[in-house]
């Protein structure tokens, strides 16, 4: 299954960050790796696939995922070992395209969830207000963790909504949770390795998507 596309739009200079062509009730996430071939479109379909897991819903309630890579390879397929890897979780691996990592991909983003923490500085040092919605995937997936999602706006009230609140709940306790070591917050490239290290690396961020798609929805996966 494949997310429906809301529209690249443009944005319009409001502080809202609302696009001209983008629904204003849309939430963006946009993982972020090096070629976007490897660990970013395998995060992106296992993070599609989770949300119509727990939702059953083609539209996940106005969220949008996409990804893109710092050097992105323009139009080239995900490797093959990582559509394997997909298949091998039942994720939709079809109609995939790497796009170069773009000013208007960030500023559309309402959440940027990086491979690495040299990713992370990299989308913030372009701007557009990126730092408080910027994490690392597992620097998010720790601080989700410690959050209390009794606290969370309700399902009911949109998964948009609920998603922003999740976003402004992480970025307030980073500096108060420190990753144990430097590598911690690391999704290391499996670009030319074995299928098997691809198998680790899928399996490594499919557990740490787990918890996050669970704190958006309200949702556990299913046993």
């Amino acid at each position: 299954m494949t997310a429906p596309d809301a529209g690249r739009g443009i944005w319009d200079g409001e502080e809202t960050r609302t696009f001209t062509g983008l629904p204003h009730d849309s939430f963006r996430i946009l993982h972020v790796s090096t070629g976007n071939v490897c660990r970013s479109p395998i995060t992106e379909r296992l993070t599609r696939h989770a949300l119509a897991d727990r939702l059953g819903d083609p539209l996940w309630g106005g969220v949008v995922v996409e990804s893109a890579g710092t050097w992105g390879h323009e139009g080239a397929p995900m490797e093959a070992n990582a559509e394997t890897v997909l298949a091998e979780f039942g994720a939709d691996a079809s109609g995939f395209m790497g796009r170069e990592l773009l000013d208007e991909h960030v500023i559309m983003a309402d959440l940027v969830l990086t491979a690495t923490r040299d990713h992370r500085q990299q989308v913030i040092s372009m701007g557009h207000s990126a730092g408080l919605r910027t994490f690392t995937l597992k620097e998010f997936t720790r601080l989700v963790k410690a959050i209390d999602t009794a606290t969370l706006p309700p399902l009911e009230e949109g998964l948009v909504i609920r998603a922003r609140a999740l976003v402004r709940a992480a970025a307030a306790l980073r500096g108060w949770l420190l990753a144990p070591t430097a590598e911690a917050d690391e999704v290391f490239d499996p670009y030319g390795a074995p299928l098997p290290f691809f198998r680790s690396i899928g399996d490594e961020i499919n557990e740490a998507l787990d918890p996050v798609v669970t704190a958006l929805t309200g949702v556990p996966a299913r046993a």
